[in-house]
């Protein structure tokens, strides 16, 4: 078996496709025009090889025998994003807010690195982060 490329996809379950449509190409990605865009689900591109599978809760539920987390009260994962300057980590979640997102934390600066992060409409939550060329070197 030979690995031909490195692609990330994760799943996540979102109440309304449609919605969700909105409020991620609003932040500014895109849709991935080879996955079906239907009522069950939405390939949104985050970046170069990665995207986010927005599915339909009932839909989602199909390809599980495990319970769907409720995020009102539960916190499943953190998605963890890194953006190329402390600015667009900020117009990223201003973005979100003004779309309907809630805020998951005050920004943090610590130097190297500044982290912001936001709740999407379905209770996902997303940090977006900065990372200085010097955090990175030894």
């Amino acid at each position: 078996m030979a690995l031909t490329s490195i692609f990330t996809s994760f799943n996540v379950p979102v109440k309304n496709v449609e919605q969700s449509k909105v409020f991620f190409t609003g932040i500014g990605f895109t849709l991935n025009p080879n996955f079906p865009d239907n009522e069950n689900s939405v390939a949104v591109v985050i970046g170069e090889n990665l995207q986010v599978m927005l599915i339909d809760r009932t839909f989602f539920n199909t390809l599980t025998e495990k319970e769907t987390v409720d995020t009102s009260k539960y916190a499943q994962m953190t998605i963890a994003l890194a953006f190329e300057s402390r600015e667009k980590v900020d117009e990223i979640v201003n973005t979100a807010l003004s779309l309907g997102g809630k805020l998951h934390a005050e920004p943090e600066d610590y130097g190297f690195m500044y982290h912001w992060g936001f709740v999407d409409l379905d209770g996902h939550l997303w940090a977006i982060n900065y990372m200085g060329l010097d955090a990175t070197q030894d």
